[in-house]
């Protein structure tokens, strides 16, 4: 069954009319076709792509035509969205409340000239639809992280003293683009000595300090992303640096058994890992939840967090990351980040890379 069909049937369990998409992502997620100037309408028996010329080709080239009507609307896209709304009986239409502004939904509402209501609602049912990942979608990943796992081994032989944080970056990426990424995943995360104490730290124009250097990467392949953090010594290694590694790397092995051994449970997964970190001496040192979801977004339901309902499980088909890390401010961090798709009888870890102390210089 295609993402189409799949909303498509929760529109009528639900009595949705229909729903309009504006999101990139989103768009690419339902029709497969990768473009970012446009809407895609959807009612329950109908759907359509509503384009321009810039992207008329490629739409015809590649968006399947038994699901799909292409429109290229002379009279604006909002307009002509109220009047297939209008054609298809949907006096009500959900938009994506997450994604549209203020300032949209009130274009969205002029151009409707109160032939259709707009409401939320679409982004719940897509984040909702997206948290379950085909075997196609596992595949895409599964290739995303390959690409991942090569960049690394990549950067570990070609590091040198005289380095910038930003030359790591750019040399990660590059190695993606080039190697059948479609982009990174997000902005690549490269800070050494004091500034690895800074989870999401942004590379800097300076060499190399000693210490750790944490890099957190990934990349998009097919429309879907990977994400890992590998954290290496430059330098040699002391006791407190050695603590801090093994210490991350127990919490974060210690989570994915429990996982990969059927605990599904959110909250739990996250204090698995915590509890290691605190009972080490590094209570307050873990700021940031266990993981995240993946997918098309980068940043995806569910997460492993504290926060979490205590009754919120994994379930078949959610990739989470599993990414403990001990930070001390001024000092130094350390992180250490996989990426797994929960199976029927456990978890598939995506992420290949080595996880041995690693002294580079």
């Amino acid at each position: 069954m295609t993402q189409l069909k799949r909303l498509q049937k929760i529109m009528k369990e639900k009595g949705i009319e229909g729903i309009l998409l504006s999101s990139h992502l989103n768009q690419r997620y339902i029709t497969n076709f990768n473009f970012d100037d446009g809407y895609v309408v959807v009612f329950q028996n109908k759907a359509y792509v509503l384009t321009d010329f810039r992207y008329i080709e490629a739409a015809n080239n590649e968006v399947n035509h038994e699901d799909f009507e292409i429109l290229t609307p002379k009279g604006g896209h909002l307009k002509c969205a109220a009047e297939l709304a209008c054609q298809n009986g949907a006096a009500k239409v959900l938009v994506e409340e997450s994604e549209l502004s203020l300032e949209y939904f009130s274009f969205f509402e002029k151009a409707a000239e109160g032939r259709v209501a707009y409401e939320k609602g679409a982004s719940a049912i897509l984040t909702e639809m997206r948290m379950i990942k085909t075997p196609e979608e596992l595949e895409n990943m599964a290739e995303a992280q390959r690409i991942t796992d090569a960049a690394f081994s990549h950067i570990i032989s070609v590091l040198h003293p005289d380095m910038t944080e930003i030359d790591v970056a750019l040399e990660i990426e590059f190695f993606m683009r080039k190697n059948g990424a479609e982009r990174t995943s997000f902005d690549t995360i490269a800070v050494s000595g004091t500034a690895s104490s800074m989870p999401h730290g942004v590379p800097r124009n300076i060499k190399l300090e000693r210490g750790f250097l944490t890099m957190d990467f990934g990349c998009v392949y097919g429309g879907y992303c990977s994400d890992m953090t590998r954290t290496v010594v430059l330098g040699k290694a002391d006791e407190e640096i050695k603590k801090v590694y093994y210490t991350v790397l127990e919490a974060q092995t210690k989570a994915l058994e429990a996982a990969a051994n059927g605990e599904r449970g959110c909250y739990r997964l996250d204090e698995i890992a915590r509890d290691i970190i605190n009972g080490a001496g590094y209570e307050g040192r873990f700021g940031h939840s266990l993981g995240h979801g993946v997918g098309m977004f980068i940043h995806e339901s569910p997460r492993l967090a504290p926060g979490m309902d205590r009754g919120a499980k994994l379930t078949t088909g959610n990739v989470v990351t599993f990414e403990p890390g001990i930070y001390i401010p001024e000092k130094y961090g350390c992180r250490i980040e996989d990426m797994a798709a929960i199976t029927d009888d456990g978890i598939r870890n995506f992420t290949k890379s080595t996880k041995e102390l690693i002294e580079l210089f």
